[in-house]
């Protein structure tokens, strides 16, 4: 296995420019942030006085504000520059992190995640995903691209786990040091606004070389809308995946890594460092399990290895709700995470295959935006039950469920289409 490592990292050695490493650079960086913030994000809501209902709306609006902001910069992205947008994206993590570090005002706390860029899930959020793929896409060759976005997404779960590891450290010290428990979490979130800082920094280092063209041309809306906002070849099988997709990240929003940390802080009784070590190994095995993802995909196909890994995951995550304990329900967990990503770099690989070059931004962007909307809705639902003893796991059983009947659909509608191109 560790053979088969080293060779994919001399593949992506050989086939990724400066741009590409400063892709990755900025991909593990920000999901660092991500992982670093979203542990104790409903944990610290609620120290600032915000009831359940509150933080629901506020999570929610959250991930509505970064669907909306994504969608009008991928969409833009590839006529405006991916570069400049990339920066853009950046800035609003710098204003988010700042605002909800300042403020316990709900309103102000709600523009912020309305307009800011903030991840309740450790997992991406905003526009950078779908310009990073696309201009990972326009920098590599189609039959290595699968492999790329594997070690795009191990990288990124290790990242993420690298930050829940490193708040858990950071938190206990600052308390140690007797630090108020508010000033430190205040602490965590102006970290994760510093981090926004170097991303901002960090995009404005790339080349031309990631745009569509050298030249951009004016932002021009009326052929934009008449390309069905830059579909134009491939709208129904984007519609049809984004739906499905959709329905997938509603469920996974009841699971949502700041959600699953507050349930197994009031579930188990688990503190800040616990959590910060539970959600370092989940993250890392769910990298890993990215990565294995692509010799299952050379031999079985993309929606194949999509689906099949898929399911048992889901099964697993409904039976860590039964466990009696706070070991046997990390075990069960970890398992799940063992193998519940193996979707993740196919299904991007898929996205891209099945659509134009020209198409990619503006399709990443659609169905980025079309997860979010639909995570966007779950927490609305997810946090009063988690304040309700009765119901408290109740998420969780909502969400594997609903991945299930997701993965059928998935295979239902997809099996026999075949790709454009090897991917």
């Amino acid at each position: 296995m560790w053979i088969k490592a080293r060779e994919h990292v001399k593949l992506i050695n050989m086939n990724l420019s400066s741009d590409g490493r400063l892709l990755f650079l900025t991909r593990i960086i920000r999901l660092f942030g991500y992982g670093f913030l979203s542990v104790i994000l409903v944990i610290y809501l609620k120290l600032v006085g915000l009831s359940q209902y509150q933080i629901g709306w506020l999570l929610a609006l959250t991930l509505v504000g970064d669907a909306a902001i994504s969608l009008g910069i991928s969409l833009f992205a590839d006529t405006v520059g991916r570069k400049f947008m990339l920066r853009v994206g950046a800035f609003l993590m710098v204003f988010a992190g700042i605002l909800f570090a300042f403020t316990s005002n709900f309103i102000f706390l709600l523009l912020a995640a309305i307009i800011g860029v903030i991840s309740p899930s450790g997992n991406e959020v905003g526009p950078f995903l779908a310009i990073e793929q696309a201009s990972l896409s326009h920098l590599v060759p189609d039959d290595k691209r699968t492999g790329v976005f594997a070690w795009y997404n191990l990288l990124g779960f290790g990242a993420t786990a690298l930050g829940a590891l490193m708040v858990g450290i950071l938190f206990k010290t600052l308390v140690g040091m007797r630090v108020d428990a508010l000033v430190s979490y205040k602490i965590i979130v102006l970290i994760y606004a510093l981090i926004g800082l170097v991303l901002w920094f960090l995009f404005g280092q790339l080349s031309k070389d990631i745009e569509v063209s050298s030249t951009h041309k004016p932002v021009n809306f009326a052929s934009l809308a008449n390309s069905r906002l830059g579909i134009h070849q491939s709208l129904a099988v984007v519609l049809r995946l984004s739906s499905l997709f959709a329905l997938d990240a509603f469920a996974g929003g009841f699971i949502m890594q700041s959600l699953l940390a507050y349930w197994f802080h009031v579930h188990f009784g688990a503190g800040i460092g616990i959590l910060g070590g539970i959600f370092f190994g989940a993250n890392l095995l769910a990298g890993i399990s990215s990565l294995l993802a692509v010799r299952l995909a050379k031999r079985f196909g993309l929606i194949n290895t999509m689906v099949f890994t898929h399911l048992p995951s889901n099964v697993l995550l409904v039976l860590v709700v039964f466990m009696p304990n706070l070991t046997w329900g990390t075990i069960v967990f970890f398992m799940r995470c063992a193998i519940s990503q193996m979707d993740v770099p196919t299904r991007q690989a898929y996205m891209m295959a099945v659509v134009t070059p020209s198409e990619r931004s503006a399709a990443g962007g659609i169905a980025n935006v079309a997860r979010t909307l639909g995570a966007s809705i779950a927490p609305l639902l997810a946090v009063p039950m988690l304040g309700n003893t009765a119901l408290a796991s109740m998420p969780i059983v909502l969400a594997g469920g609903l991945k299930i009947i997701y993965d059928l659909l998935l295979f239902y509608f997809f099996k026999k289409v075949k790709l454009p191109r090897h991917n």
